[in-house]
């Protein structure tokens, strides 16, 4: 394996040597003479996401061979204030070199602000090699701009396998059934349910994908695309069907360690560290969140947590799957920048990135079998089965929407100081 991944390097590094050879300029000649092999010997290239803590050390020591390979320093800034952030500092002058845009309708509000450098060059290796779709992910009004990063799956719910069987309670495979489980564990005297929002700049967005689940369960894809494109207003009664049922759960004090109001200032990053201990039974989260697991927690169906699919509201329904990712988005057009995109979306660095674990990538060709950890296996198994798969609703909407209103006025909802049509129409109001 360590060789095919050296040729791989090799490979990559011989098309990042065309690349700065093509740019014919004395500065590049001179750079890769002095450096050797190294084609990039001495430059640096800087990164802004919103990715943190353990995820990150991951992120950063997957790119490490790419570093050494090149002489190209990347240097990795990951924000609990991403999205608050990106647009001070490109409005500021201050943008990185490329950063991970997790919201495409964030993407588009960038890009009407002239600061985005289109990665074009890149368009073909998504088309070859990624899961069809995210060329649209990462085009503005039909114009190519950034190729993919990770993927993720948000339709699990996490809990703990020693607790369930010790309590004999069974996974639902229906909405109703997960109300009644929920149900029962109070009657039980436990708590069923983990709950957090916050997240800096970006506190609320755990709800508002707790939304976009269920307006795709009750309401179906179709309606899910009318809903994500304004063909539908956001107050429309198939979304406010879908509020209502998310609120069955997070606005039912009974159900939520700490009650509602506890949730938008409860960490979704500390969150699900309530299964370890019993404060609760289940958390509704994406495949990231094991990431914020302490070190040494073992997981999958005889670990200490495991995930199931968040059920459907009826069996025999499609298997709807909601899902994200980031975006490789440049503000500088230098070669180096162009060269960290183009190895940041191929599958060498998926490669690396799926071996350390708690990733997953919509590269094809990247090698699968590198995902040993059963739980991971589950996730990737689940991304295939789905039915019908679609991009996390607010990150395709406008940003003042996706990545503003709809996250705070579901804040203002969980904590009941607005009630569904309350907060709907206020979104719906803010939609540019």
């Amino acid at each position: 394996m360590a060789s095919q991944r050296r040729l791989a390097t090799m490979a990559t590094v011989l098309t990042i040597s065309l690349l700065a050879a093509a740019c014919g300029s004395d500065e590049s000649s001179s750079d890769t003479a002095g450096g050797g092999d190294k084609p990039f010997d001495g430059k640096t290239v800087t990164i802004l996401s919103s990715i943190r803590d353990v995820e990150a050390d991951r992120l950063e020591a997957a790119w490490a061979d790419f570093e050494a390979e090149t002489g190209i320093d990347i240097k990795h800034e990951g924000s609990a204030t991403f999205e608050d952030d990106i647009k001070l500092r490109t409005e500021g002058g201050d943008s990185p070199d490329l950063a991970f845009v997790p919201q495409p309708g964030l993407l588009a509000t960038l890009v009407s602000g002239g600061k985005v450098v289109p990665l074009t060059n890149l368009q073909a290796d998504v088309e070859a090699n990624d899961i069809a779709g995210w060329v649209a992910f990462g085009s503005v009004d039909g114009k190519f701009y950034a190729p993919p990063f990770g993927a993720n799956i948000k339709s699990l719910v996490w809990y703990s396998p020693v607790a369930f069987k010790d309590a004999g309670y069974e996974i639902p495979t229906t909405w109703q059934a997960m109300l009644d489980l929920s149900q029962q564990i109070v009657d039980d005297g436990g708590t069923p349910w983990c709950v957090g929002a916050e997240s800096g700049g970006a506190t609320g967005w755990v709800l508002t994908d707790w939304v976009e689940d269920f307006v795709l369960r009750t309401g179906g894809p179709d309606v899910y695309d009318q809903w994500v494109a304004h063909e539908i207003p956001f107050n429309d009664p198939a979304i406010v069907t879908a509020v209502d049922a998310v609120g069955q759960i997070v606005k039912n004090d009974d159900f939520v360690v700490g009650g509602a109001e506890s949730i938008p200032s409860t960490s979704f990053q500390e969150s699900p560290l309530g299964l370890l201990d019993s404060s609760c039974f289940m958390h509704r989260q994406a495949n990231f969140i094991g990431n914020q697991f302490p070190e040494g927690t073992t997981k999958g169906p005889d670990g200490q947590v495991n995930a199931f699919y968040l059920p459907v509201v009826n069996e025999g329904d499609p298997k709807v799957m909601l899902g994200g990712g980031e975006l490789i988005t440049a503000f500088s057009d230098k070669p180096e920048v162009e060269a960290v995109a183009k190895y940041l979306t191929g599958a060498e660095y998926a490669n690396n990135r799926l071996a350390a674990g708690n990733w997953l990538t919509p590269n094809k060709k990247a090698d699968i079998s590198l995902v040993t950890d059963p739980l991971e296996q589950t996730f990737a198994q689940l991304l295939a089965d789905s039915d019908v798969f679609r991009f996390d609703g607010s990150d395709l909407m406008p940003g003042p929407v996706g990545a503003g209103s709809f996250w705070s006025e579901m804040v203002e909802w969980v904590v009941g100081n607005k009630s569904t049509a309350e907060a709907l129409d206020e979104i719906e109001s803010s939609w540019p």
